[in-house]
């Protein structure tokens, strides 16, 4: 997945670009790109291959710009190369995109006979033209994207720049999550959270549908038919000091040794250790309501729906079916009237596990929501979130992210056992004795590993 930063400041924004982009490197790329105004003029640095190359670049070539929008990119239409790198521009519009236009075939074709000619092989060069020519016949850059936006089909977040609008961005999202941050005097915007986490933590996210005008003291935000509306500032838990390697060697060697910390937080959350009970976050309905639960999720929180499956129907003596969200809303199943959806995912952005949880919805579920993210567009949506605190992932293979979902679905299932009958007062506390156990071993397996590897180290 493609990363996203853009920022009106009040200093020279290429730097805070380039440090924006380097905390989304985790999502993979094979291009990056900035793209900021000198007196009034669009100016584009953009580089193949890691972001080091275009860091260098902008060390020979540096811009000063206060306003700018940077992008890195894993190709989907169009070679890794500097001329499909983004940010894609013509000499009003720069834009910056995540997801695919699936129509921009059509669109260029329209365009091209209209006299615009295209320079690139990206689906984004046909958002850019195409708000350039609304441009030119007269309408302010507000009107052209709300003009633009309304011929676009497929997933995306987009962030435009203009030409002599030292003071302006403008951002969309549909498909693909897009936050927004309050500085002073200044405004972040950013894929997710963690670009934005040393900039602000007061964050906006856009809902479906949504895009917006973001000034330096301002942001409007207008809803998919134009209207103006209210979207809810978050304070997000995220910091910069989160971020960093610290002593370790990488990132995933990190959050490894974070299990037993991250799973002791998410598990001290639910079970108290006193009373050896789980305890929930207060629920919309009754868990002994519910007949039956499909678990939607994909990759690796598939893997956690698959094991809670057995440990639901092991214990809680509840059927359960564990669904990949991509393949589930096209099977179209039937879905009981007092069944309930359990929706797992790390980012609770995944698009389609996003799909299958409206999907789910639409048939009358009930929706539990396995997030790290609180303030994602899964959790807003869900009826009830069960909180995963794993903190930022940056590895890509998961390690924390999973393991503090199997805590999560392991009280889930001493929960339901206890409201289903399947298991009395002594039976609850004797599994929450056991989760209370697990940092602590989880912890020695870690650090007796950890000897045997330094050791190893020492004799070769």
């Amino acid at each position: 997945m493609c990363g996203i930063v853009g920022i009106i400041g009040k200093r020279p924004v290429a730097a805070e670009l380039i440090e924006g982009l380097r905390r989304l490197e985790y999502r993979g790329y094979d291009s990056a790109g900035v793209a900021t105004l000198i007196d009034g003029r669009i100016e584009r640095r953009r580089a193949q291959g890691k972001l080091i190359n275009l860091a260098n670049r902008l060390e020979r070539e540096p811009v000063h710009g206060t306003i700018g929008i940077g992008h890195t990119r894993w190709a989907t239409h169009g070679l890794p190369t500097e001329d499909n790198a983004h940010p894609i521009a013509t000499d009003r519009v720069a834009v910056v995109h995540n997801g695919i236009i699936e129509n921009f075939q059509e669109l260029k074709r329209e365009l091209t006979g209209l006299g615009h000619r295209f320079v690139t092989q990206t689906d984004t060069e046909a958002v850019a033209i195409l708000t350039t020519h609304h441009i030119a016949q007269g309408l302010t850059p507000a009107q052209a994207v709300a003009r633009t936006l309304e011929r676009l089909e497929g997933a995306f977040a987009l962030v435009f720049l203009f030409a002599g609008e030292h003071d302006l961005l403008i951002c969309a999202r549909r498909g693909s999550p897009l936050a927004i941050g309050y500085g002073d005097g200044e405004m972040y915007i950013g894929s997710d959270s963690l670009a934005l986490a040393p900039l602000t933590r007061q964050i906006t996210y856009l809902d479906e549908g949504d895009w917006a005008v973001v000034t330096a003291r301002e942001v409007a935000i207008f809803d998919r038919d134009n209207e103006k509306v209210a979207r809810p500032v978050r304070e997000t838990a995220l910091s910069g000091a989160l971020i960093g390697k610290g002593n370790y060697r990488h990132f995933m060697q990190k959050e490894i040794f974070e299990q037993p910390s991250v799973i002791g937080d998410t598990l001290h959350a639910l079970v108290n250790p006193a009373t050896r009970s789980v305890h929930l976050p207060d629920l919309p309905f009754a868990l002994g309501d519910i007949g039956k639960i499909t678990t939607v999720a994909c990759g690796t929180a598939h893997h956690a729906g698959m094991i809670a499956k057995y440990w639901l129907e092991r214990i809680a003596r509840i059927p359960v079916e564990a669904d990949i969200a991509s393949e589930f809303r096209y099977r179209a199943p039937a879905m009981p009237r007092d069944g309930a959806a359990l929706v797992i995912s790390q980012s609770g952005e995944t698009a389609d596990t996003l799909a299958a949880l409206r999907y789910c919805r639409e048939a009358g579920q009930k929706i539990i929501a396995v997030v790290n993210q609180p303030e994602s567009s899964i959790a807003r949506e869900a009826d009830i979130v069960l909180q995963t605190l794993a903190g930022p992932e940056i590895g890509v293979a998961s390690t924390k992210a999973f393991t503090t979902q199997l805590a999560v679905l392991a009280a889930f299932t001493v929960a339901m056992a206890r409201a289903r009958g399947t298991i009395d007062a002594d039976g609850e506390a004797a599994l929450a004795g056991q989760l209370a156990e697990i940092p602590s071993r989880a912890s020695e397996v870690l650090h007796h590993d950890e000897r045997l590897r330094q050791i190893a180290e020492q004799i070769a």
